[in-house]
């Protein structure tokens, strides 16, 4: 039988969520990864776009998001709310712009109620999923929120040499264009890796 791997931290705990924020900064790519999606989200985006982030922790990626996109209408999409308090703060006058859904993404009702997205991103929080199993089924909610139009960009660590070690819970870079290609995206493709991570662009159109 195929386990989940267990989280080692509970994000959802405030003195977890400070600690985690404290160390991403520092962690080799990240920073570039985040300007890339940016850039790719600043080329995408229509005037006022609607934007979904999965796993939006504590506000890197929507900080940048607002400095580049001021207009833009957001959800910012995570498990905890210890997460969403330290985003809040790190959005400052953005956060009202903002709306914080307290939901977990491993659950089959999460796009509930939400209605079609321009642009839906993701870094770092696909593994959350706790195995790569999952990966093609959250894509293919992904796709059913995004506008005909709309743009995917979603990355995560993989596996590949260079990558992290567990092979349950991380794709192959193969593996990741793989399971978004299943969900039913009409184009997909890698876009940039920065130390673990990888980044894929994915339409809803050719």
């Amino acid at each position: 039988m195929i386990q989940d791997v267990p989280s080692v931290i509970d994000l959802r705990e405030m003195a977890d969520a400070r600690k985690w924020a404290s160390s991403a900064e520092r962690r080799p790519g990240r920073n570039e990864m985040l300007n890339r999606i940016v850039d790719e989200a600043a080329a995408s985006a229509p005037d006022a776009p609607r934007i979904l982030e999965l796993g939006s922790g504590p506000g890197f990626l929507a900080q940048r998001v607002f400095r580049r996109l001021p207009t833009a209408r957001y959800w910012a999409l995570d498990f905890s709310a210890a997460m969403h308090a330290l985003a809040r703060k790190r959005l400052g006058v953005h956060a009202e712009q903002a709306t914080f859904l307290v939901r977990n993404f491993r659950s089959d009702d999460w796009p509930n109620g939400l209605q079609p997205f321009d642009l839906v991103l993701t870094n770092q929080a696909v593994h959350e999923l706790r195995h790569k199993r999952y990966a093609e089924d959250l894509h293919h909610q992904v796709r059913g929120l995004l506008k005909p139009t709309g743009t995917y960009l979603m990355s995560d660590h993989f596996s590949d040499p260079g990558g992290l070690p567990n092979p349950d819970l991380y794709m192959t870079m193969d593996e990741q264009e793989q399971a978004l290609s299943a969900a039913g995206f009409a184009s997909v493709e890698r876009l940039a890796v920065e130390g673990s991570l990888a980044l894929y662009r994915a339409r809803t159109a050719a």
